[in-house]
C-alpha cells in the first residue's frame, strides 16, 4: 500500500541515553516479563490437548505462560508473549501512546537484513522430520481438527524477485512431515500462484519462536515485494540478523527457536480445519493447500511458541499493524485525524474507531469511506471528536447515544468486500457501516458542553481510602 511512503506527523520518541531500549530477543523478552511478575511458569506434563490453551486463557492478558514439559514432550511451550498493549510498547521501548508512531516510522524507514553463517537456530539439524515428535503440538479449542501450528512465520520468495514475505498462517499437522495451510488473497497466496503457474512448489520456512518485534513485524500491511523482517531491523534499531535455509534460499532470523524448511507442492489440495480464529468462531473445513516439510533445524534447548486462536495476543499481533497503516492512509487525506483504534469488541480487525479534530459538517462520513477503503476487514466505523477516548469503549458508546442521530449521521454501504472469516458475510460479501458521532459545528456552546466537578483531577483516592478502610463511621460521626 502507498501509506509507507508518507512520512508520520509525529516521530516516536527514541534518542536519550537514558531512553529505554527495543527487546531484540525472545529469551530477552521472556526476562523482562519475569522480572515485571508477568510469566506463569505451570507445573510440569500439562496435557497439550486443550488442558495447555485452557490455562492460557485464564491468564490472557495477566502473565504470558510458559509450560516445562508439556504432555511429557521435552521442548517447554510458551505463549501469551503479546497480550497486553503495554508489552508491546515496553517490547518497544517507548510510551503506549507512542506505539504507533513508532511502527509507522518503522515501516517508512527499514533496515535491510545482514546474512550471517553463525546461527543459533541451526544448532540442531533434521532431515528426517516427524512433527508430530519433533514438537510439543497443542490442540486449542474444542471442535479444532487437530493440533495446530499458530504462531509460525511463514517465509517465502517471490519466485520471479527473489524478494521474500513474511505472513502467519494457521498450519494443521496432517501427517509426520506435512502441514495444511489457509492461504488467503494476499503476498504469500501470489507467490504461490507464480510457482503454481510454474508448474513448480514453492519454497518456504516456518519460524517459530522469534522476539516479539519480528513477530508484530510479521502483521505489517505493507506492499508486494517488502520484506517485514526489514521493518523488523527497524524497530530493533540495527539490521536482523538472518541466515539462509539449508535446503532452499530463503533466509530466516538467525536467533529464532525452530525452523521447517519445506515447500508448497502445487495442484495439492487436502482437507484442513475447522480451527477456532479470532472472530471467536471457527474457520470452516475445506480443501486447502498443503506443505511437505524437508528437514528442520532448531537450537539445542528450543522454545515452542504457540498461540491460541481467539486469544488476545492473536487479536493484538493484528491490530496494531493495522491500526498504525490506517493511521498513516487516513492522515494523508485528513490530516486532523488524531487517533484511531479496532476495538477489541469487534474482535480487533471488523470495528474502527477514529477520533478527529472536527473542521466542517460532512467530512466525518468522508473519514469513514477512507477507512473502509484502507482495509477490507473494517466493517463498521464510529468517528469522534477529540473529547472522546477512543481506547474506552464505555466513551465511544456514550458519544454514539448523545451526538449520533440515525437519519442524519448513518452511512451503509452494501454489497462490499469483507473478511471471509466473518460468518454474517456472504463468501467475503457484505455490508459496511459508519457512525458520525461528532458534535455540530454550530452547536450552541452549553448544548454539548461535558459535566465536571471542578478538581476532582486532583484528589488523591488513595489517601482517602487508606483512612476509610480503617476508621469507624460511627466513631468518626462523633468527633
Amino acid at each position: 500500500m502507498s501509506d509507507l511512503q508518507i512520512k508520520p506527523s509525529v516521530a516516536p520518541p527514541l534518542a536519550g541515553a537514558n531512553a529505554p531500549r527495543p527487546i531484540t530477543t525472545l529469551r530477552e523478552w521472556l526476562d523482562h516479563l519475569a522480572a515485571r511478575e508477568r510469566l506463569a511458569v505451570i507445573r510440569p506434563n500439562v496435557a497439550l490437548r486443550f488442558e495447555l490453551a485452557a490455562i492460557v486463557k485464564r491468564l490472557d492478558g495477566v502473565k504470558a505462560t510458559l509450560f516445562p514439559h508439556p504432555g511429557g514432550h521435552g521442548m517447554p511451550v510458551i505463549s501469551g508473549l503479546l497480550s497486553d498493549r503495554r508489552w508491546i510498547a515496553d517490547a518497544m521501548g517507548v510510551e503506549p501512546a507512542d506505539v504507533l508512531s513508532r511502527f509507522q516510522d518503522a515501516a517508512l524507514n527499514p533496515l535491510p537484513w545482514q546474512e550471517t553463517r553463525n546461527a543459533p537456530v541451526q544448532e540442531v539439524v533434521h532431515r528426517a522430520v516427524d512433527l508430530g515428535k519433533l514438537l510439543p503440538l497443542p490442540t486449542h479449542n474444542e471442535h479444532d481438527n487437530g493440533a495446530y501450528i499458530t504462531a509460525g512465520l511463514l517465509i517465502a520468495r517471490n519466485p520471479t524477485t527473489g524478494i521474500q514475505n513474511v505472513s502467519i498462517h494457521r498450519l494443521q499437522l496432517s501427517g509426520p512431515n506435512r502441514l495444511g495451510a489457509l492461504l488467503l488473497p494476499r503476498h504469500t497466496s501470489a507467490f504461490y500462484d507464480i510457482a503454481e503457474g510454474a508448474g513448480q512448489p514453492l519454497d518456504v520456512a516456518i519460524v517459530i519462536g522469534v522476539d516479539p518485534l519480528t513477530l508484530l513485524s510479521s502483521q505489517a500491511i505493507a506492499p508486494l515485494d517488502f520484506d517485514e523482517l526489514t521493518i523488523a531491523g527497524a524497530l530493533h534499531g540495527a539490521p536482523l540478523r538472518v541466515v539462509k535455509c539449508l535446503t532452499n534460499d530463503v533466509c530466516v532470523p538467525a536467533d529464532a527457536e525452530i525452523v521447517l524448511e519445506g515447500r508448497l507442492l502445487p495442484k495439492v489440495r487436502e482437507l484442513e480445519g475447522p480451527f477456532g480464529e479470532f472472530p471467536q468462531y471457527y474457520g470452516e473445513a475445506a480443501k486447502r493447500h498443503v506443505i511437505e516439510i524437508t528437514a528442520a533445524t532448531q537450537r539445542k534447548d528450543a522454545l515452542f511458541h504457540t498461540i491460541v486462536g481467539g486469544g488476545l495476543e492473536h487479536l493484538l499481533l493484528g491490530a496494531i499493524p493495522r491500526e498504525a497503516t490506517l493511521l498513516a492512509h487516513l492522515r494523508r487525506s485528513f490530516p486532523n485525524v488524531r487517533d484511531v483504534h479496532l476495538a477489541r469488541g469487534g474482535v480487533c480487525r471488523y470495528h474502527l474507531y477514529v477520533q478527529i479534530a472536527k473542521r466542517q459538517e460532512g467530512e466525518a462520513k468522508n473519514v469513514m469511506m477512507g477507512a473502509f477503503a484502507g482495509h477490507y476487514d473494517v466493517k463498521h466505523v464510529i468517528v469522534v471528536d477529540e473529547d472522546v477516548d477512543i481506547h474506552n469503549p464505555a466513551e465511544v458508546e456514550w458519544a454514539v447515544a448523545t451526538r449520533f442521530q440515525a437519519d442524519r449521521d448513518l452511512v451503509i454501504v452494501p454489497e462490499s468486500q469483507g473478511s471471509k472469516l466473518d460468518p454474517s458475510n456472504r463468501d467475503g460479501v457484505g455490508a459496511k457501516m459508519g457512525l458520525d458521532a461528532t458534535k455540530p459545528l454550530d452547536a450552541a456552546e452549553m448544548t454539548f458542553k461535558r459535566i465536571r466537578v471542578p478538581g476532582e483531577e486532583h484528589v488523591d483516592v488513595r489517601d482517602i481510602l487508606d483512612r476509610a478502610s480503617t476508621t469507624n463511621w460511627r466513631n468518626e460521626l462523633n468527633r
